[in-house]
């Protein structure tokens, strides 16, 4: 590799790790404006219901109350959602979920608008509720989206009213002659819960229209571009009306995208004519959020007996919950992945998206891989065994090498997943002897990093200093540290003398922001472009003010270089003789992998060691190996945070983490009911790393925030399995399924 001075070295966050761990870091919620009033909803207590009537005088007329506005008043408003638009503002003639909103209000403070909402009366009608996506599939349904052809964003229309708002259908081969020569036919169905997001700071919205209609925006959302798209179409304004301003967030994993209260804020502050604030509490985040979907996934595969698979079917149906979107496009993936990185010549992959009368589904890191990856690993596992073979040498023999097709179809560049798959079988002592109810189990997965726009701003001024513009809002997985590192490197300047300005929305038309793993990809890019900008702008300089040729001019580290007479100047010095700075500006627009862009992926293989209990079905788990075939490392601080966080919260959806539905009810409704990990749970933790020059952009990267989150459920389920022999299909692997299971 290309030796360099800063990446690949470790760099502290500083631009908001110290604000962060002092509290002097501002999150919405922080915000607060003259006049500001104190935003609430009111929620729908039935899963399907029509709304007969609402009462609000006795609301309205409560001292301290400036708005009170239902669905009847926003009826004109566009339907809300990320891409597809499905979502009403506030509900109008029905509720589809327990949770919905059906009023809000806008009072002087927290207390007076929760009263407020006391005073709402709603008569409803019950309808008949789809609580899953059998009921909603079977012959004579209730149809939840009768409108479903008007919604702005599908794809598709439907010829046929239905539930099932999404198909897919993917065909390679022959999928019966495939089953035809296979000496073992295996068919299992495996389910996956909802998860919350699990961030810790609420969901928060401040909006604030000015007299001259310019409406502001604070918001905890690393999609702010995104965002003012969606709620100028909700509001049926122009986008350069509205105006984000960046604040901290704390956390999001995918869960934020969304900014479900962001309409409703809006038209609070319109009917009232003050800034108003939403603050969500946990109750409103667990009950009516947009938790990660559930799943279930039927697949049947055909082996010969070496191990070779050569036929490979996948039913996988997605709970949608009520609405579409709380999520990009609609959907999630997930249905390729049950085929695997697998070399497989007769492959049929269906995917089904369902409506039901459940708390809507949405993003969660690696949306749609790991529901997919769980299934398709526990079932090579259970096809080794049959065969009485190794569940690593079944992967073994039948991963994709350099000139493979996957099982979609897909030529993959520079495969090294072999080899990562055997860095984790070494690494975590996979083959060595275990004591009886001790179990290894490996699982494995790839992820590729997202495709996007980013824009990056050098300035460098005369005293020395650097000011690196950013449109980015850092959820915290630090990307401003990762742009400081890049025009370090590149201009020579010490990191101490570098800061970050966030731009708001203004400042651009458009930004991808941070998600799909995409981060370091698209944004080194575009820092990498200001500082070659930059270095043109001084050599101009250099001409212009020295009299140097162009043609003799170079660049190393800070200065400036005359090649024929072996002078140099650092850009400080050029830069004081005029007293001005100077500003270079990078844009980079990266497709996503295959379209114009390689197609590269990133391998990750894990091996998990647990302890059973036979007695009460406890699992212990001991230890959580991990190898990523990976590009170049930008900070490894931040690089093994992403690994670290990622398998933890892995762990806590393998065996713990439930959003627990009764009669369409969230049952989870505090951090009490719903079991996060913590310190206590964490095991020992091994990584390996497969480094290489194969990535994108100028430094080779690839994404890491997601892939380490995918293979952790069915590595744990295989380690349970050969630990005491149980095949546990259904996530979470609590205790009281392993109990069962062993008594059964």
């Amino acid at each position: 590799m290309v030796d360099m001075k800063v990446i690949g070295t470790p760099a502290v966050r500083t631009v908001d790790g110290v604000e962060k761990v002092t509290g002097t870091a501002r999150y919405t919620a922080d915000y607060s404006l003259p006049g500001m009033l104190w935003g609430k909803t009111l929620k729908s207590p039935y899963p399907h219901a029509r709304i007969v009537s609402i009462d609000t005088l006795a609301a309205k007329a409560l001292p301290g109350v400036h708005a009170v506005i239902t669905g009847r008043d926003v009826a004109d408003a566009g339907r809300w959602g990320r891409a597809v638009k499905d979502v009403p503002v506030i509900a109008v003639d029905k509720v589809r979920f327990v949770g919905e909103r059906v009023a809000a209000v806008a009072a002087e403070d927290d207390d007076i608008a929760e009263e407020a909402l006391s005073l709402i009366e709603v008569e409803y009608e019950q309808l008949p509720a789809l609580l899953t996506p059998e009921e909603a599939m079977a012959p004579g349904a209730p149809i939840l989206h009768p409108d479903f052809n008007d919604y702005f964003g599908f794809p598709q229309k439907m010829e046929t009213p239905s539930n099932v708002f999404r198909q897919t259908h993917l065909e390679r081969g022959d999928i019966e002659a495939g089953f035809g020569e296979a000496d073992l036919v295996y068919e299992a169905t495996y389910t996956t819960q909802r998860m919350f997001q699990g961030y810790l700071e609420p969901q928060s919205v401040l909006v604030d229209i000015n007299a001259d209609g310019r409406i502001h925006v604070w918001i905890c959302s690393k999609v702010p571009y995104n965002t003012r798209d969606s709620l100028a179409y909700s509001a049926n304004l122009p986008e350069d009306r509205f105006l984000f301003h960046h604040t901290h967030i704390g956390g999001d994993f995918g869960g934020k995208g969304n900014s479900r209260n962001t309409p409703v804020a809006y038209y609070l502050a319109k009917a009232a004519g003050r800034p108003v604030k939403i603050v969500t509490d946990y109750i409103e985040e667990l009950g009516a959020g947009n938790p990660r979907h559930a799943t279930k996934t039927r697949l049947k595969t055909g082996v010969k007996n070496d191990g070779t698979i050569v036929a490979h079917s996948v039913e996988y149906t997605v709970d949608s919950g009520a609405y579409a979107g709380f999520k990009p496009f609609g959907a999630i993936g997930g249905a390729n992945q049950a085929a695997g990185p697998y070399r497989i010549p007769n492959v049929t992959i269906e995917s089904r998206f369902v409506y039901t009368n459940t708390v809507p589904g949405g993003f969660m890191r690696a949306p749609g891989d790991p529901q997919g990856v769980f299934p398709v690993e526990c079932h090579l596992d259970d096809i080794a065994r049959k065969l009485g073979m190794d569940p690593a040498e079944i992967r073994r023999r039948n991963l994709v090498v350099d000139g493979d097709e996957t099982a979609w179809g897909e030529h993959l560049e520079h495969v090294r997943a072999i080899e990562t798959l055997e860095a984790a079988v070494e690494a975590g002592d996979y083959d060595a002897s275990r004591p009886a109810g001790v179990g290894r189990g490996i699982a494995f997965a790839d992820r590729g990093s997202g495709g996007g726009e980013g824009t990056t701003d050098i300035t460098l001024k005369p005293d020395g200093s650097v000011v690196i513009g950013t449109p980015i809002f850092d959820q915290g997985t630090g990307t401003y540290t990762t742009l400081m590192q890049v025009t370090s490197e590149e201009l020579g300047v010490p990191l101490e003398r570098i800061s970050i300005e966030v731009w708001d929305t203004d400042k651009l038309d458009f930004d991808s922001g941070v998600a799909g793993s995409r981060a370091s990809r698209v944004n080194t890019v575009s820092c990498f472009l200001a500082a070659e900008e930059v270095r043109r702008l001084l050599g101009e300089l250099a001409v212009s003010e020295l009299g140097w040729p162009v043609e003799s001019l170079s660049f190393a580290g800070n200065e400036v270089r005359r090649t024929d007479l072996e002078e140099a100047v650092t850009w400080e010095e050029l830069l004081q003789r005029t007293d001005r700075e100077i500003t270079g500006r990078g844009h980079s627009q990266e497709g996503a992998r295959g379209t114009n862009q390689p197609h590269i992926t990133s391998f990750a293989a894990q091996v998990a060691e647990v302890s059973v209990d036979r007695e009460t079905g406890e699992v212990r788990l001991l230890r959580m190996t991990t190898a990523h075939d990976i590009g170049r490392v930008i900070n490894p601080i931040g690089h093994q945070g992403q690994i670290n966080g990622g398998m933890i919260q892995g762990f806590g959806y393998a065996t713990m983490e439930e959003v627990r539905m009764e009669d369409g009810r969230v049952t989870t409704l505090s951090l009490g009911d719903y079991k996060l990990p913590n310190i206590k749970d964490i095991p020992e933790l091994r990584t390996v790393l497969l480094e290489s020059e194969d990535g994108y952009g100028p430094y080779s990267v690839r994404g890491i925030g997601e892939g380490p989150h995918i293979p952790v459920p069915a590595a744990i389920s295989n380690a349970i399995m050969d630990a005491v022999g149980v095949r546990i299909a259904d996530l979470p692997l609590t205790s009281e399924r392993v109990y069962r299971a062993l008594q059964g």
